[in-house]
């Protein structure tokens, strides 16, 4: 295996956000690309990841491969790299190379990661949202200021997507219509925690474009997509349920 990316830190950036929710992972590289699909330990968010193969310069692959890796390791090691990024697998060593004033290597030891494979679930969706990433990241940190979690709430009659936190004193209520962002959506309401939507939002600086998918009190996908590179960043997010 042996994979070249000519701008590394597009990686470095994608695996310093995913490493904010978990840290050990199985990593599979197929002759479509490089994919992560990690829940984080509290069962709260699914996160995946799809780099496709036309993203690296040189993709050579002989087989499927499979690739556990420490994320704040590989993430140390990311940030030493240059203006281009070689990876390989040796054994049981991912050797990763980059050359600026001279020539460099890394050596990072594979783990056993013990988890069951994850796959992506099956959600149907009634409301879907797509705003610039920046914009939504803004809603977020002005919905910090005042909560822990907020509410999602889409209008199909005044077709307006709101976002409303509300803390034992304080709120903060964000509305955009469809002159503003797309919408299509039906009547929906969810609450979500806004520590795990701030670290999704650090994608904003990956990607410029977002898509929110959720219904009424059921799981929100993120999906974050760069169309210069085609990489994909998604997150799923469990809703917040009210105690009686």
């Amino acid at each position: 295996m042996l994979l070249k990316l000519d701008n590394p830190k597009i990686l470095s950036d994608v695996i310093s956000v995913i490493s904010d929710l978990v840290l050990e992972v199985k990593a599979k590289v197929t002759k479509q690309g490089f994919e992560i699909i990690a829940i984080d330990p509290a069962n709260v968010a699914l996160v995946i990841l799809k780099i496709p193969a036309s993203a690296f310069s040189q993709y050579e692959l002989e087989k499927d491969e499979e690739l556990g890796l420490n994320l704040e390791d590989f993430k140390q090691v990311l940030k030493r790299i240059g203006t281009s990024l070689v990876i390989e697998k040796k054994e049981n060593i991912l050797k990763l190379k980059t050359q600026d004033k001279a020539k460099r290597a890394f050596s990072l030891a594979l783990i056993d990661v013990e988890q069951e494979e994850r796959k992506v679930p099956e959600l149907n969706f009634e409301t879907k949202i797509e705003m610039l990433s920046t914009t939504f990241s803004d809603v977020i940190n002005d919905s910090l200021i005042v909560a822990d979690s907020a509410s999602f709430i889409t209008n199909k009659k005044d077709d307006t997507f709101t976002v409303h936190a509300r803390g034992t004193l304080n709120q903060s209520k964000t509305e955009f219509n469809s002159d503003e962002i797309k919408i299509e959506a039906q009547d929906s309401k969810a609450k979500y925690s806004l520590e795990y939507l701030a670290k999704f939002m650090r994608a904003s600086k990956i990607a410029p474009k977002l898509a929110i998918n959720y219904s009424n009190d059921y799981p929100a996908r993120f999906d974050f997509f760069n169309p210069e590179t085609n990489i994909k960043l998604s997150f799923i997010l469990a809703p917040r349920v009210e105690e009686e």
